[in-house]
């Protein structure tokens, strides 16, 4: 259903799942805010969304900055008048054995996972707060966080991002609770094995270690997933796209995952 009038933001918007979102939304009908820590990246993917005939604006913020989530929230709203979906999609997710955990670690993966979501969550309640909803259940805006199949089950190695995308259900369910009387849903997605830069990368170091190819490396992991493949970008979008629009408006506090056949509510 078009979003004509509608106005998404995306952190992470510049690579992988966050620019497979921005774009999916932007034929959606939304316009969208793509916001991200590296500006190239994010032109890049307003410049895409321009190009396919949508409209789009590139910001650049430190997610684990507070007052840059607002600057930027901000100046999105000023640009195109209003806001009716936040998607805190931007994180990181470095490999930790348990006991190679650092203090700096432990702060920058919590600062830009869990921080990044608190500050988007607020800095959107802001602006969704400007509109009263006219009946009980009305839904002006919604709230859309990325957790992971890692925020599901512990998974070997990633002690620390794993803990943050637990965290993130947790904040969810509880701002759900917390907005609903303001109209508020808030959701969030639980991606399994996607092709991204940061999975590639992960796959070509196997993939290294044993003198084979990164489409090998891929295929490890993929022996996981009962359909059979890692799942693209494009398949995460699909479900961030039911979430924004109006066919999910009486779900909220819930984590959808989103793995190919890995973990099973």
């Amino acid at each position: 259903m078009p979003m004509n009038g509608k106005v998404a933001i995306v952190t992470g918007a510049g690579q992988g799942i966050g620019r497979a979102i921005a774009t999916r939304l932007a034929r959606d009908g939304f316009a969208i805010g793509c916001l991200d820590f590296n500006l190239d990246t994010a032109k890049e993917t307003a410049s895409q969304i321009s190009a396919a005939g949508g409209k789009a604006m590139a910001v650049k913020v430190d997610v684990a900055d507070r007052e840059q989530v607002f600057k930027a929230v901000d100046s999105v709203v000023e640009a195109y008048g209003r806001l009716d979906v936040m998607i805190n999609n931007a994180g990181l997710g470095p490999t930790t054995p348990i006991e190679d955990i650092t203090p700096e670690i432990y702060h920058k993966v919590f600062d830009v996972n869990v921080g990044g979501t608190y500050w988007g969550i607020q800095a959107a309640v802001k602006h969704f707060k400007k509109r009263k909803p006219s009946k009980k259940g009305e839904v002006v805006g919604k709230i859309i966080s990325a957790s992971s199949q890692a925020g599901q089950v512990g998974n070997p190695d990633l002690a620390v991002y794993g803990a943050t995308k637990f965290a993130i259900r947790g904040i969810t369910q509880t701002a759900a609770k917390d907005l609903a009387p303001l109209g508020i849903t808030a959701n969030a997605y639980c991606p399994g094995i996607v092709r991204t830069p940061m999975m590639e990368g992960i796959a070509q170091k196997v993939a290294d270690e044993n003198g084979k190819s990164l489409e090998w490396g891929l295929e490890q992991w993929a022996k996981n997933v009962l359909l059979g493949r890692v799942s693209e970008p494009e398949d995460v979008a699909a479900c961030v796209a039911f979430l924004s629009g109006p066919d999910s408006d009486y779900i909220t506090g819930q984590a959808m995952i989103v793995d190919g056949g890995m973990v099973f509510n």
